[in-house]
């Protein structure tokens, strides 16, 4: 074997360690990857606004619960004269919303996930009857929630209340 026949030997394998990818295929593999991680955030997004509404209609039945008790205990529900929320979007704002409900009754006044206007949990009341709304949630078509659309605001609004304050 002569230096010659040697050094081209050296010269090839040192050419099948200087190989790699080419700038294409580079490319499209961070394409490929931008487009997979597009597709699971637009997946998570979805899954985190159907998580939000979950947890308004919890909170929905447990105030319900709530202020049932409130009646049996004082024969009459928390007086609001117009809709209070924890944010004022469309009234007064207060921490205590409804007002005595916490923390006797539950043991904290529940605030929308969103945390942000105009979706927020509202209440009114006359003592007599009342009317919890939950405004602007994220899916009002879905047929599992139907049992809790506002009557008088038909896909802007989920609520619960007692008959004569169905229509406020």
């Amino acid at each position: 074997m002569t230096i010659i026949n040697v050094l081209k030997i050296i010269n090839s394998r040192r050419h099948k360690f200087l190989t790699g990818f080419t700038l294409i295929e580079l490319l499209v593999v961070i394409a490929i990857i931008g487009l997979l991680a597009a597709i699971v955030l637009v997946s998570l997004n979805s899954a985190r606004a159907k998580a939000r509404d979950v947890k308004r209609a919890a909170d929905l039945k447990n105030l319900t619960t709530a202020l049932e008790m409130y009646y049996d205990k004082y024969n009459a529900y928390p007086v609001a004269a117009f809709y209070t929320s924890k944010l004022g979007c469309f009234g007064p704002a207060s921490d205590n919303w409804i007002p005595g409900l916490a923390p006797e009754f539950v043991p904290a006044l529940p605030t929308d996930p969103k945390l942000a206007c105009p979706t927020e949990y509202l209440y009114v009341s006359n003592g007599t009857d009342y009317k919890l709304i939950m405004h602007v949630p994220e899916n009002c078509t879905n047929p599992a929630y139907q049992g809790i659309v506002d009557p008088v605001r038909v896909c802007w609004a989920w609520a619960t209340y007692t008959p004569g304050g169905r229509l406020w």
